[in-house]
């Protein structure tokens, strides 16, 4: 053998690896560093799911129709404006092989979704990072690095993972201001943690904005995550080229059926929302109460600005029982979880804030 090892792509090489809070410091009891609905599956949508199963050795639908059907309709959209794809991560994914060519730039906030500065460096994108204004995406500093060679600008709304988010004036007025050649996508993951009024419903205001898609997901208030199933809304042109780049079969017919389930059963979400937006509620005023300058969240997960001390605020939840995610030297991200964990995670809060 000569040694020689095969040549995989120079670019790879400047890609960032996704490294998930895992647990150093003993047993946990609990997981709140995914941002994931700590609910168990509806039972309605349980019921589907193991009424699917008896068919997975058969392919799905490559085009998943009735999936964008049922999405169309409860939008009120029409069906050629939806695409789907296998979790929020696949369809960021399409959208950007969907616009970018090799050496385009990709705007976004940092900090931000982890996922943008991995999927744009594999699509073969320059990242352009633009820092947040304390815990707020700065649009204005966003538009002034936009270029001829810019495809696509991400706006995370809320934020992940501050929570913070963008209100209508703002974001109009970035879109109004943008150039048309450039992709506009609202990721809206968190959309319906949403209690703010003055905060944006992309789906809602992306009509008469043809450079503008939103991204929306079943992880996370649907309570899908381990299933991998989410869609764009977006205009014509754009959906379809999103469907080009979709990998085939992406979405299995347990992710769709388990999505359409899900659309039926609104009211049985909303309380399971409306429980995670009032602990979210608690815990923002219990970490005030304790001098914590927390921002306002409208997310299901809460984040503390720790600078240098985030990994020992890690190390002590982990002490605890708990899997927070931590930023070295940024922050630590709590997401929402069950009264008695949230309640262990503020009393290592206080112990700290002393």
């Amino acid at each position: 053998m000569s040694g020689n090892a095969p040549r995989m792509r120079s670019s790879l090489d400047a890609v960032p690896v996704f490294e998930p809070g895992v647990s150093r410091l003993g047993a946990v009891s609990h997981h709140m560093n995914f941002n994931e609905n700590h609910f168990a599956p509806l039972p309605s949508v349980l019921d589907v799911v193991r009424e699917t199963a008896a068919s997975f050795n058969r392919y799905p639908d490559m085009l998943n129709s009735e999936l964008v059907e049922g999405i169309a309709g409860h939008f009120d959209v029409a069906p050629e404006n939806v695409a789907v794809g296998g979790g929020g991560a696949a369809v960021l994914q399409q959208l950007l092989l969907a616009v970018v060519d090799q050496g385009n730039e990709v705007v976004f906030a940092w900090r931000s979704f982890e996922a943008y500065p991995i999927l744009s460096s594999v699509a073969g994108a320059r990242q352009i990072r633009v820092p947040l204004s304390g815990a707020d995406q700065d649009l204005e500093a966003m538009l002034d690095v936009i270029t001829d060679r810019t495809r696509l600008v991400f706006v995370c709304n809320p934020n992940n993972p501050t929570g913070t988010a963008v209100d209508h004036k703002t974001l109009d007025a970035f879109i109004d201001r943008a150039p048309e050649h450039v992709l506009i996508v609202l990721d809206e993951a968190y959309r319906e943690f949403v209690r703010a009024p003055e905060i944006p419903d992309g789906i809602r205001r992306y009509r008469d904005r043809p450079n503008v898609a939103v991204l929306r997901t079943f992880s996370k208030a649907y309570g899908l995550a381990g299933l991998r199933v989410a869609f764009t809304v977006a205009h014509p042109a754009v959906a379809r080229a999103v469907r080009k780049t979709a990998l085939p079969f992406g979405v299995t017919r347990l992710a769709e059926r388990a999505a359409l389930a899900s659309l039926r059963a609104t009211d049985e979400l909303s309380e399971r929302v409306e429980a995670i937006v009032k602990e979210r509620e608690r815990m923002l005023s219990t970490l005030r109460a304790q001098a914590w300058p927390v921002a306002q969240t409208e997310a299901n997960f809460v984040w503390l600005r720790l600078g240098e001390r985030s990994a020992d605020f890690d190390e002590a939840c982990q002490r605890a029982g708990v899997l927070v995610r931590a930023f070295p030297g940024e922050g630590v991200r709590i997401t929402v979880g069950p009264e008695p964990a949230n309640d262990i995670v503020l009393s290592v809060a206080a112990e700290f804030a002393r």
